[in-house]
């Protein structure tokens, strides 16, 4: 079985990890949001694709869902200690390492999906990993503070003011020119289902989305989602500033709509959401709150039978 899944974020690296227990004989390929990449202290930070990496290959703090096991901040204290920005952004010293390797890479002309399967063969995911596109693609949310209206880095926003200034709008910076990276269409063709974990819907799979021709491609294919949404709040994170921004109530029914029923074939959602309906979309209702490896594990079969049962 081919299985193609769209992901970034923690969620969707607990969920890949349940995905892979439940289906080990499968093919499994991961396309990652690199739209929260950012350059700091002159390395290429690529968050979502090494909370996949990290998470898969056994080497993720299992506690804060992001960044390295046994992690130290030697490097970052130094770094403070000669006043260099931004502070708000800390990496650990077994993470720094990561960066370097792909950092040096990149200004060595290798594109960044050949650079991730480098990184991956360390850490055998089980999963092939590839990232969104191979060109820049950043988002970018629009603010208005005391400063005015202005635009910063997602990761600014996310990180250093935890979303408490309201976004007026995203911009995927490069979206336009990009390409997918290659292998990404390929897999997507080849797939037999495509499952969407319980990923930010507007930063994580909606910025993959916006990628020329990916979403095209899905079309055309069994779509199975999880809801990020339960009860009218986010599992993790702060996906409801990001639907806010874009006008989007935070409720499993309004992001199913976002996705649509001409993606979307089959969406799962919480017990509590049992209402939650679409026309040309199979909605079930389960637990979808991934409070361990098991639960996540029971999640992704429950997906996986509801996309295999669809495809047929």
């Amino acid at each position: 079985m081919h299985i193609v899944s769209l992901a970034g974020g923690i969620g969707g690296a607990r969920f890949l990890r349940g995905l892979r227990a439940t289906a080990p004989d499968a093919s499994i390929t991961v396309i990652g949001n690199t739209g929260d990449d950012i350059t700091l202290f002159g390395l290429r930070v690529c968050p979502d694709l090494d909370t996949v990496m990290y998470t898969l290959g056994s080497g993720i703090d299992e506690e804060q869902g992001w960044g390295r096991a046994k992690e130290s901040h030697v490097v970052k204290e130094e770094l403070a200690a000669y006043g260099v920005e931004p502070q708000w952004f800390g990496l650990g010293d077994r993470d720094f390492a990561t960066h370097i390797v792909r950092s040096q890479m990149l200004e060595a002309g290798y594109p960044l999906s050949e650079i991730t399967q480098a990184l991956c063969a360390r850490w055998q995911p089980g999963v092939r990993l590839l990232p969104m596109s191979d060109d820049r693609c950043e988002t970018h949310v629009v603010i208005e503070d005391e400063r005015g209206k202005r635009a910063i880095h997602f990761q600014e926003w996310w990180v250093r003011l935890r979303a408490s200034v309201p976004a007026r709008s995203f911009a995927l910076v490069g979206a336009e020119t990009a390409k997918p990276a290659p292998g990404v269409l390929e897999a997507i063709e080849q797939a037999d289902v495509i499952v969407l974990p319980p990923s930010n819907p507007v930063v994580s799979i909606g910025t993959i989305l916006q990628v020329p021709g990916i979403r095209d491609a899905l079309l055309s294919k069994t779509v199975v989602g999880v809801s990020p949404i339960i009860g009218g709040a986010p599992v993790r994170g702060m996906a409801d500033a990001c639907l806010t921004a874009i006008g989007v109530e935070t409720t499993a029914q309004a992001v199913l709509e976002l996705y649509g029923s001409e993606l979307i074939d089959g969406w799962l959602v919480a017990e509590e959401d049992a209402g939650v309906a679409l026309d040309g979309v199979r909605v079930l209702a389960r637990p979808i709150l991934m409070h361990d490896a098991d639960a996540s594990a029971d999640i992704a079969r429950t997906a996986l039978d509801l996309a295999q049962e669809l495809a047929r």
